[in-house]
């Protein structure tokens, strides 16, 4: 269950289709939305509920609680999985309502609340903590994605530690992400469409949010422009309107970096590229990391929550402190001017996400997870 059909396709297939392969009849409860017949063609049966992302009026945070057990009190699950903030919380108090059996969560981050330090930021973390400590008394357990955000909650007593388990991301496809795919003549076509040949490719692939670090990004490009005219910075992600830290148009396109807006064409984006780059402020465990690593490129990220789970400072990239424009830079022109490094560094990153990250060992951590749980024998 999720507030948006979006992350259910892309985030949570790989479980579904290994559990509709075990016979296992599976709701894809959700918003209607424009990825619900995806969800059908899997072999998924949609059930559709209302909920209002931005909202906080507690009149309709009590409807969509009401709303989720309308949807689900007569399909008789024998468990129900949540996935983000509401769904986690209100999915478990409308769960334990309708007497589901088990009722598991999944944080994939704490998102932007614990990002800012504003009085609204502080209030409205502060009563989400409360829920959450209320929701996760009545369900069966929890997965975290990575280390510090169970520690986090657990040190604030809001879950108890035998509730929590760790399974380190939702997966990367090695096969589908290996530079290997590509031939240097599919490199360079793909260069020559970018405008970009000759030259070291800088990429950011995320959407085009502050806490992404899409400032520093860009302010980066502009230091290191006047030093190294062989490097093109691009950045490759929409924006998100209906997000009031979105960054506008007019920044993305009046800069040194070539921005390219969304793109379904993520492999082959990263194969052209020769360094990766991240600065967000706080994950939790991000994908086009896993998704770079994969395809053998160096990263240049920030040391905060989630992007540390996936470079290992001088190991598979390099790590920086979030919100230093100059220690990016610092960071970004070392790997330009390493190529050496570069290749060593993308090698390791290789070995690392086939050994953490690899789909298949994160869909059968979760079948162990749900057999453990009693889901199915």
């Amino acid at each position: 269950m999720s507030h948006l059909d979006l992350n259910l396709y892309l985030f949570r297939t790989p479980v579904m289709q290994a559990l509709l392969q075990k016979g296992v009849e599976v709701y894809a409860i959700c918003p209607e939305g424009e990825y619900n017949e995806a969800l059908r063609q899997l072999g998924c049966k949609v059930v559709n509920y209302e909920i209002e992302r931005q909202s906080l009026n507690p009149l309709k945070e009590k409807k969509a609680i009401t709303n989720i057990y309308e949807a689900i009190k007569d399909l008789h699950l024998d468990m129900l999985h949540t996935f983000t903030a509401k769904p986690n919380i209100y999915g478990t108090f409308a769960a334990r309502k309708a007497g589901v059996p088990i009722v598991l969560n999944l944080v994939e981050g704490l998102g932007s609340f614990y990002v800012r330090n504003g009085f609204k930021t502080k209030i409205i973390r502060n009563i989400m903590e409360r829920l959450y400590k209320k929701a996760f008394v009545q369900s069966d357990g929890c997965v975290f994605v990575n280390n510090d955000d169970p520690t986090y909650m657990m040190g604030r007593g809001i879950i108890e530690a035998q509730k929590v388990k760790i399974i380190k991301s939702v997966g990367v496809d090695i096969h589908k992400f290996d530079v290997e795919n590509f031939t240097k003549k599919e490199i360079a076509a793909k260069k020559k469409e970018l405008g970009t040949e000759g030259k070291l490719i800088v990429l950011m692939i995320a959407r085009a949010i502050w806490d992404k670090g899409v400032r520093e990004f860009y302010d980066s490009a502009a230091l290191l422009k006047k030093e190294c005219s062989d490097v093109e910075f691009i950045f490759a992600g929409d924006t998100d309107e209906g997000n009031h830290t979105c960054a506008g148009r007019e920044f993305l396109t009046n800069g040194c970096v070539k921005w390219i807006g969304h793109r379904d064409d993520i492999a082959s984006l990263i194969a052209a590229s020769d360094i990766f780059v991240l600065p967000s402020y706080r994950e939790g465990l991000p994908v086009t990391l896993m998704e770079a690593a994969s395809m053998s490129k160096p990263i240049v990220t920030t040391d905060t929550v989630g992007c540390r789970e996936v470079v290992e400072d001088g190991v598979n990239g390099l790590l920086v402190p979030v919100r230093d424009v100059e220690a990016l830079s610092e960071k970004i022109c070392f790997l330009v001017q390493n190529a050496d490094l570069r290749i060593k560094m993308g090698q390791k990153g290789r070995e690392k996400a086939q050994r953490e990250f690899a789909v298949e060992k994160i869909v059968k951590q979760y079948m162990e997870y749900y057999h453990d749980k009693g889901v199915f024998e």
